[in-house]
């Protein structure tokens, strides 16, 4: 064989060969999208389980969570009552120790035999003992009218004066209006239901009227609420959370309905226990809070919500480790996060061993206490969660992917926690103050304007700081209405300082 023909079929194999070789990597690719595709479908369909799995999660959360169910009607107000708050039952019967309830107005009256042989003249008392029965008496509406007595002497005339009251060209007295927002704000019941329970006392009021009365009340007590925002700033101590509810607007959405879920922020002072909720047509925005909090420099306590990490940067600020133990707890079956949940446990009850204002205890004494127990735990916690997150089996957005990375995220303000002896180790006061506008949310479903909203937060603003410094939220309306009637417009809003409810006194 000739070489020319040697080398022309040498070319024409390499040529073959090359031809295969095309075939082949075309086909290794072809293998290599199939088997990206698998991989894209396999994680989406990882996604979706987890998605089906954390909406079962919510709905068996709902169904297990009692205060989200409806009671059924069979069981009675007292066994429920009774179930819900199982107390120790006190002592009752045969001459056993029962409660006295000083608090109750005590009449007395004598009871004589009703036997017609008796003659008070004849009979010899004997003996005298006494019969305890306690009676109810349904609210009760008074008509005062004060008969106004004008003289003249002396060529001057001379005019009594009756009570002010608090609204212009209104015959309501500030007790009657303390009463309609502690039912509507303390006790949670809807404008209907409270004027139904007025007409079933015996006073007649339409719904108009009770929500003209609140109305009205909010233009006085605007300066006083003025004054809550600014005081509650006074505490270098302070937490915050935001709660919703439906709120009615004229904009349709997208079920074609005028109702808009907007959003409650509140923030605590923690040592003064002043309350200010506050309410910008709903909105989450972060400008909200950080427009309030502005130059504040002291310490700020939250869940790991966005807008409150951005705080930081101005400020000390206290994670939640409530928050980042539910997060552990939602991985339910994982081993590992179990352990996590048992170390922060670990925390509260080494904390719980002490209480600051109790047998001697000092936020001094805390803080030392803080310092010999804490650095072990969160040591060993901050070892774990490194060892989880770097686990390659880790899928994205599972239930323990977002727990190790919020805690993780959240560390710093963590440790900050453990810097102050009288630090909370959770937002939990904040989070019980907003269970009153849960309630108002199960109770009256919206609120029915932005306008009405405002109202609500500068009313649940007195209530709850009320509650705090515990002081009876009616006796505090009644007083503070009619004295907030008598100021001003100009008055300098420092001047409202000593009405707010940690400083408040009745005259």
């Amino acid at each position: 064989m000739k070489k020319d023909e040697i080398i022309s079929m040498l070319q024409q194999q390499v040529a073959f060969l090359q031809e295969q070789l095309k075939e082949s990597n075309r086909k290794v690719d072809e293998l290599l999208r199939k088997v990206s595709s698998l991989e894209e479908l396999l994680v989406q369909k990882k996604a979706e389980e987890q998605k089906q799995h954390n909406i079962i999660k919510g709905l068996t959360k709902i169904q297990q969570n009692k205060s989200e169910k409806q009671a059924p009607s069979a069981v009675s107000d007292i066994e429920s009552a009774s179930q819900a708050e199982p107390k120790p039952r006190e002592k009752t019967n045969y001459g056993a120790r029962r409660k006295e309830h000083y608090e109750a107005k005590v009449e007395e009256e004598d009871i004589e035999p009703t036997d017609p042989r008796f003659d008070q003249m004849k009979a010899r008392l004997i003996d005298t003992h006494d019969v305890v029965r306690y009676i109810l008496v349904p609210m009760r509406f008074i008509k005062r009218v004060y008969h106004v007595h004008v003289y003249t002497q002396d060529g001057a005339i001379m005019e009594g004066k009756a009570p002010a009251a608090p609204l212009l060209g209104s015959n309501y007295d500030g007790s009657f209006i303390a009463g309609i927002a502690q039912l509507r704000y303390i006790y949670s019941m809807p404008v209907e239901r409270i004027v139904k329970y007025f007409q079933e006392n015996g006073f007649d009021m339409n719904k108009a009227t009770a929500n003209g009365l609140l109305c009205k009340t909010e233009n006085i007590f605007e300066n006083l609420y003025k004054a809550m925002g600014l005081a509650v700033k006074e505490d270098d101590y302070l937490a915050g959370d935001e709660t919703y509810h439906r709120v009615l607007v004229k904009e349709k959405n997208k079920e074609g309905k005028g109702v808009k879920k907007g959003y409650i922020w509140s923030v605590t002072a923690i040592h003064s226990g002043l309350v200010y909720y506050f309410y910008d047509d709903g909105s989450r925005s972060e400008k909200v809070i950080l427009n309030y909090i502005g130059d504040y420099g002291g310490t700020f306590q939250s869940d790991g919500f966005s807008p409150y990490r951005k705080m930081a940067k101005l400020l000390t600020r206290l994670a939640c480790l409530q928050h980042v133990k539910r997060k552990f707890l939602d991985c339910e079956e994982d081993e590992e996060a179990q352990v996590i949940v048992g170390l922060i446990n670990k925390l509260y009850q080494e904390d719980h061993k002490h209480e600051i204002g109790k047998d001697g205890w000092t936020a001094e004494k805390n803080l030392r206490w803080r310092r010999e127990y804490a650095p072990k735990i969160l040591k060993e916690i901050r070892k774990r969660l490194e060892r989880m997150a770097a686990d390659p089996e880790l899928l994205p957005k599972s239930d323990r992917y977002n727990a190790v990375h919020y805690m993780l995220n959240e560390w710093d303000a963590i440790e900050n926690i453990f810097t102050r002896g009288d630090y909370h180790l959770d937002n939990n006061l904040v989070e019980r103050l907003n269970r009153y506008i849960s309630l108002s949310r199960r109770n009256s479903l919206f609120f029915g304007s932005h306008k009405g909203a405002r109202r609500a937060a500068m009313f649940y603003s007195l209530a709850c700081s009320c509650r705090l410094n515990n002081v009876n939220f009616f006796e505090y309306i009644s007083d503070v209405i009619n004295r907030t009637a008598l100021m001003q417009p100009n008055t300098p809003i420092k001047e409202y300082r000593a009405l707010l409810p940690d400083q408040w006194k009745a005259l």
